[in-house]
């Protein structure tokens, strides 16, 4: 299981989270929603420090990470993350690892 971010992505955080160096931002499995993977549960993405990281990417200087409790939603796919330039939001996609 990896962390993809487009650099498109890591614009998006650094303008709309203000991420900077130092920071953590987490993406975990939230109950509500809908995804390829779960009926019920979506994706959600938020600024905290990690507890226990099972994955990470780091881009200047900003961890990137999954915690291990979270590890059973991506069931051995990989996160890709990206922007819809048409709304500038993001959007994620999952590939078998």
């Amino acid at each position: 299981m990896k962390i993809i971010l487009s650099t498109e992505a890591l614009s998006w955080f650094k303008e709309e989270m203000a991420a900077e160096s130092g920071d953590s931002i987490k993406f975990f499995a939230r109950y509500g929603g809908a995804s390829p993977l779960h009926a019920g549960f979506s994706l959600g993405v938020r600024m905290e420090d990690p507890d226990e990281a099972a994955v990470e990417a780091n881009h200047d200087g900003v961890q990137y990470y999954i915690e291990r409790r979270d590890e059973w939603y991506f069931l051995e796919h990989d996160l890709h993350v990206n922007v819809d330039p048409t709304v500038d939001e993001l959007i994620y996609s999952y590939e078998k690892a």
